[in-house]
């Protein structure tokens, strides 16, 4: 992603990640901090016997809300082309009629 922003010369800044909770760990953390941005993860709690210590970790629940709500519409778009493929009709006439 560093790397499509550099050719295209887009600035990325302190900018929000949003990740679903499959990615939630130490390692892509610390890779999404050291470049720069700010990783918006829900945390995954991995059943745990325990609570964890230390201080919670960043979460933004509007932002993440927020792509979940787009992604749903993607979803939901991506099905409504097939359904409308399935029922699409040519609105030219075919050429046999216009003889």
């Amino acid at each position: 992603m560093k790397h499509v922003a550099k050719v295209t010369g887009q600035q990325i800044g302190r900018t929000n990640l949003n990740l679903d909770g499959g990615f939630d760990s130490r390692h892509n953390w610390k890779a999404i901090f050291n470049a720069g941005r700010v990783p918006n993860i829900e945390e995954n709690p991995r059943n745990p016997k325990t609570p964890k210590r230390g201080r919670k970790r960043l979460f933004n629940a509007a932002i993440h809300s927020l792509r979940l709500c787009v992604e749903r519409t993607f979803a939901w778009e991506d099905k409504f082309k097939r359904v409308l493929l399935r029922f699409e009709v040519s609105q030219v006439p075919p050429r046999f009629l216009l003889a």
